[in-house]
């Protein structure tokens, strides 16, 4: 999928006017020595993660619940979900919802210090946590496709993997695995490209100082636009790597001791997340104004990001099966990719889709 939209003044971007990728640089951390980093959480619990009547009364208590980023538009659903009663209704004395970050601890060291009971994630994080120990499991995922994209210039427009050969790509730290990953995916190889070492302000795309830049579809390709730099990208996922993203994962535990506890927590964000693709701009306004109000967001631009969001969020399959799904297929074609980044992992070590199928068996009326 190739994207234009419609000179660029002097100026720098904002790291708070785009959504970063560092919250992907943990990654390279977690594959290269998975187990230190998970041993070095430790393994304190918290009394947030568990289950059982609350104090309060609640049928299941207070939860914690990591985002994988700060409170913006990509957390629309989770605000619903808050805002409308649609936890409280579902059982929960409060759902915390804790902002993740690049500061932040990830969310699989999270949840193997059972800090948090619920976190946000990407197979990328979780698959190398698995394979050094963690028992999780994605359960459900936000996202159909992952966001990542290759933006670059209108005027000379990247339009395939095929048009990089030759180009300056600027591909930040923490993103060089997933950049060589769709190299890989479509025949080509480093020697092919120039890879320019990057930061997280796209500035210098906007400068020529580089002809593609590793990005997410849904942040900077608007910010650019907005300040007159008119861009066009493709989807990473569209060329060989259809990763799902901000995936549901949870402790086996979860799984096996709270069953019902995590179908009553997804039959909350399923409502949510209606409202969420629905309503984009009512999304945009729970994150400008309510939940990410300290993140100082510009309401016209998330609600730009909640349109070009809800592009991941719903496709031909979860309209026949419901949001957060994963088809048979489209896990095969995950642990394919993760193949493509050297991540070798079978289905049943990273997926268990079987809460959510209940969900929906239990609760049809969710599909429509």
């Amino acid at each position: 999928m190739t994207r234009v939209t419609g000179p660029l003044p002097a100026q720098k971007f904002s790291p708070l006017d785009r959504r970063s990728f560092l919250r992907f640089s943990a990654f390279a951390g977690v594959a290269a020595g998975g187990a230190a980093v998970l041993a070095a959480c430790g393994s304190s619990s918290s009394s947030s993660g568990g289950g059982g009547t609350s104090s309060d009364g609640s049928k299941f208590g207070t939860v914690a619940i990591q985002l994988s980023w700060l409170k913006n538009i990509e957390f629309a659903g989770e605000f619903f979900a808050d805002s409308k009663g649609y936890y409280k209704d579902a059982g929960f004395g409060k759902v915390d919802l804790i902002a993740g970050g690049a500061a932040g601890t990830t969310v699989e060291a999270g949840l193997d210090t059972k800090k948090v009971w619920l976190g946000m994630s990407a197979p990328m994080l979780t698959a190398p946590a698995v394979l050094e120990g963690l028992p999780a499991k994605i359960v459900a995922t936000t996202y159909q496709k992952n966001p990542f994209c290759i933006v670059s210039s209108a005027a000379k427009p990247i339009k395939t993997p095929q048009d990089m050969k030759g180009r300056k790509i600027g591909v930040q730290d923490g993103n060089q695995l997933v950049f060589g990953a769709l190299l890989a995916a479509n025949g080509l190889t480093p020697s092919d490209v120039t890879i320019v070492p990057a930061q997280y302000d796209p500035t210098p795309l906007a400068s020529g100082e580089v002809d593609g830049w590793v990005s997410y579809v849904t942040n900077e390709p608007i910010t650019l636009a907005a300040k007159g730099f008119q861009n066009a990208n493709f989807l990473f996922a569209d060329y060989g790597l259809p990763l799902v993203a901000e995936t549901l994962t949870v402790r086996q535990e979860t799984i096996d001791k709270e069953r019902d506890k995590l179908k009553a927590f997804l039959v909350a964000e399923i409502k949510g997340w209606k409202d969420a693709v629905a309503t984009p701009a009512e999304s945009a306004r729970l994150a400008v104004e309510v939940y990410g109000k300290d993140q100082h967001l510009e309401a016209g631009e998330q609600t730009l990001e909640a349109k070009a969001q809800n592009d991941l969020v719903v496709s031909a399959d979860t309209k026949a099966n419901g949001l957060f799904t994963i088809s048979d297929q489209l896990v095969a074609q995950n642990i394919e990719a993760l193949g493509k980044a050297k991540i070798s992992i079978k289905a049943d070590q990273l997926f268990d889709l079987s809460v959510l199928k209940e969900v929906y068996a239990e609760h049809p009326e969710l599909k429509s």
